[in-house]
């Protein structure tokens, strides 16, 4: 049995006082990749924010990757964040900086030092991504798919433990979002857990995987 990164127990959400989600229970272990499917407004995105204490966790028992998001503190939010990996729809690449250094700008942002070393893990995930001939390019030269594939590899920078992707395929083509989903897979089977909120159902079933749907405000299996 592999260790549980996410443990929820009976957790309630609320969002301005309103009820989002109740009576979740959940659990993913190491290397799993499971996918969180739902309407839009379902509480998708709001359960994956709870995991990075973007929201917090109104009742029951929540942790994640060891750490009590019940009791989470506001200075160990930067060192639970630097455990995951997030990957999001609308990218949130910085335009005004090229590739290289979007990504030099989070491993400064996360404690970084030594410019020999950000230099080797920025060419490591960019060459895991297919993207090291890019790395001089700005954002608004990448197709929506490169840019996608960026922010997957700025994701992976810190080797999260958990990669959480909130409709990665959303703003894609149906080839590029299923190259994304089958790379996703790759990085669940090299041990990292994935968490993919997606309503593309013919991706689902392309890449099967455990899926959870968010209905009711509350989520099952």
């Amino acid at each position: 049995m592999s260790e549980s990164i996410v443990r929820y127990n009976d957790v309630e959400l609320h969002r301005k006082d309103i009820v989002v989600l109740k009576h979740v229970d959940l659990n993913v272990g190491e290397g799993e990749l499971l996918y969180l499917t739902g309407k839009v407004g379902s509480g998708k995105s709001s359960l994956l924010k709870s995991m990075y204490a973007e929201i917090p966790v109104a009742s029951g028992e929540a942790e994640v990757l060891g750490r009590d998001m019940t009791q989470i503190k506001n200075r160990e939010i930067p060192y639970l964040r630097r455990e995951i990996g997030i990957v999001f729809q609308d990218f949130r690449l910085l335009f005004d900086r090229s590739v290289y250094d979007n990504l030099l700008f989070v491993l400064k942002a996360t404690g970084w030092k030594n410019k020999a070393e950000m230099d080797d893990r920025i060419g490591q995930v960019l060459r895991e991504m297919g993207m090291n001939n890019k790395s001089y390019k700005m954002p608004h030269e990448l197709s929506g798919g490169e840019q996608q594939r960026v922010v997957m590899a700025r994701a992976l920078l810190n080797s999260p433990r958990l990669l959480i992707a909130d409709e990665p395929t959303g703003n894609l083509d149906p080839a590029t979002g299923s190259h994304i989903i089958k790379r996703l897979h790759e990085i669940a089977r090299s041990g990292t857990s994935v968490i993919i909120a997606t309503h593309n159902m013919s991706l689902v079933s392309q890449y099967p995987a455990r899926v959870i749907i968010c209905e009711d405000k509350r989520l099952t299996e």
